[in-house]
């Protein structure tokens, strides 16, 4: 009897140093809870950052695909101007030689109409009657009519070929002249087209630059932000575990007790688990190939695919310990179930409980959703002994 005491005076103040314990590991995972959905709910916002700025990003990337393609009709237009030029210094070493050909046609005709006004200054200008009247016979008049005939023709031709010439040459100085003017302008908007370019030049850079600014400014936030949620979530799931670890202690020092009273208890039995959803598993559990990188990784559960928003249920019965944004997990809740037990769900898209509820198998917990680090709408769903992720098919019926 005197032992029996000793040991119900035992397991008395076990439980009552239990509770005491519980107590306090229960406010530090309040306070935990408080601090990682805080830090989650920051984290939030820098993600809601980071997605502006990728917004921003792929505008800024617009700008520069539209950039880029203005660049390209200026060299286009650069190479066209390039032909254009090439053109025009040929036609105007053509005219140049055109211009020297007329050149020395008009010195020449110059030169025979300059003899021929020296022969007249010199014997002056033939009385063409008196030529004809002096004839000896009427072929000899036919003869000499013929040849005033042949002198005045090729005095009015040296006169035409010297308008004629005249021309040419004032057509020639006129036509290279326009080139050259023309040239001039297209030089004038070769250069205009690449100083555009430069300028476009410029420009890309500044956008390149402030879009590599704006992601890395992000992106170290967000990693900042997320090393702080991991280690508070960290913290919050060891204290989770430990409370676990010690209701298991509580359960198993009142059936000591109730044994030692003489009212032993059969213990409880293996828990029942249900499908949490209705879908097609796409990842089982075990070893598998990361999906976000080339390195092998351990699967913790299982992926089951289901439409977006469809209802998730408690696969057991027991109280929420987390429901929050939980690092990879997204959107995330953890049900303690007792005996040790618990059950995650991760990657929802809505909660419909919130921690410290208790709640009933089958009840409507959460939505599928594709938060955290996900490929497509699923649930991920785990079901862990003291803290230790096991496989949840040979579990489920």
């Amino acid at each position: 009897m005197k032992r029996f005491y000793s040991c119900a005076l035992a397991v008395a103040m076990l439980l009552s140093f239990v509770g005491a314990s519980r107590s306090q590991i229960q406010t530090r995972i309040q306070q935990e809870r408080s601090k990682a959905g805080g830090l989650a709910k920051k984290l939030q916002a820098k993600r809601a950052h980071l997605n502006a700025v990728a917004a921003r990003v792929q505008s800024l990337k617009s700008q520069l695909a539209r950039t880029n393609a203005e660049m390209s009709t200026v060299r286009s237009q650069l190479g066209v101007l390039s032909a254009q030029e090439r053109s025009l210094q040929a036609r105007i070493s053509w005219n140049s030689i055109q211009l020297a050909a007329a050149q020395k046609s008009l010195a020449f005709q110059d030169g025979l109409l300059r003899k021929r006004l020296v022969g007249i200054y010199e014997y002056g200008e033939p009385d063409y009657l008196s030529v004809l009247l002096s004839a000896s016979s009427f072929s000899d008049f036919v003869e000499r009519w013929q040849d005033l005939q042949l002198l005045i023709k090729a005095n009015e031709k040296a006169v035409i070929a010297r308008r004629n010439a005249e021309r040419k040459v004032a057509t020639a100085q006129r036509d290279l002249q326009r080139m050259q003017i023309s040239l001039q302008e297209q030089q004038q908007a070769q250069q205009r087209a690449q100083n555009r370019l430069a300028a476009l030049a410029a420009e890309r850079g500044n956008l390149v630059a402030v879009a590599d600014q704006q992601r890395r400014s992000a992106a170290v936030e967000v990693a900042t932000y997320e090393e702080l949620t991991a280690a508070e979530e960290a913290r919050l799931e060891a204290l989770i575990r430990r409370r676990q670890a010690e209701i298991a202690a509580e359960e198993a020092a009142r059936r000591r007790a109730a044994g030692i009273a003489g009212n032993a208890v059969a213990p409880h039995g293996p828990i029942h688990f249900t499908w949490p959803v209705t879908g097609i598993i796409t990842s089982p559990f075990g070893w598998r190939k990361n999906p976000f990188g080339s390195a092998p990784e351990f699967h913790t559960g299982l992926d089951i695919a289901a439409p977006m928003g469809t209802t998730i249920t408690a696969a057991a019965s027991g109280t929420v310990m987390m429901a929050q944004w939980y690092g990879g997990y997204g959107k995330f809740i953890l049900i303690d179930n007792g005996d040790g037990y618990s059950t995650a769900y991760g990657h929802l898209s809505a909660f419909y409980v919130a921690a410290g509820q208790h709640v009933k198998q089958g009840q409507a917990i959460g939505a599928v959703g594709t938060t955290g680090y996900s490929t497509g709408p699923h649930l991920h769903f785990e079901i862990r002994i003291n803290g230790k992720p096991v496989d949840p098919a040979p579990r489920l019926p």
